[in-house]
């Protein structure tokens, strides 16, 4: 049991090392996030969102509880994902959260996730949502926990 993320793009950038480094040295099992990065496609528009989606379905396994970060999913609480999460690993699950490439991803790929969420409706670079991830996980392992992190 434990995240990974499967995000497009090049490595991360250097701005963004500290920041997503920051909360996953905090992480325990099973909380650990492990992150890996597909190449971009060399295409544009549909194709690179059908080649990219391609590449995100073969790295994931059937069993592997799919979270897609998209602006237009379900927008819920860190409480809320804490709880989704934790059910996840109760459910003996290994979670996998996806941060797609710029012209986003296939329907088939929509219909594989678990959960469609979305951090806010605005949207981000994608270098933004990798940290934003790295502390919302954090930020659910602390609330799973009970210690004070967050409040409420």
């Amino acid at each position: 049991m434990s995240i990974t993320a499967l995000a497009v793009g090049k490595k991360h950038e250097k701005w963004a090392v500290e920041g997503i480094e920051r909360y996953t040295k905090r992480l325990r099992k099973p909380y650990d996030l492990d992150w890996k990065l597909l190449p971009h496609s060399s295409r544009e528009h549909d194709a690179a969102r059908q080649e990219e989606s391609e590449r995100i379905l073969a790295a994931l396994k059937p069993k592997d509880h799919v979270i897609l970060l998209d602006e237009r999913g379900k927008n819920i609480s860190s409480p809320g994902f804490a709880a989704h999460l934790q059910g996840s690993f109760d459910d003996g699950a290994h979670v996998v959260a996806i941060i797609g490439g710029a012209y986003g991803v296939t329907d088939q790929l929509q219909h594989r996730a678990d959960l469609v969420w979305s951090l806010s409706k605005l949207v981000f670079p994608h270098q933004l949502v990798r940290m934003l991830l790295a502390e919302q996980v954090y930020r659910a392992q602390e609330i799973s926990a009970g210690r004070s992190y967050h409040h409420e």
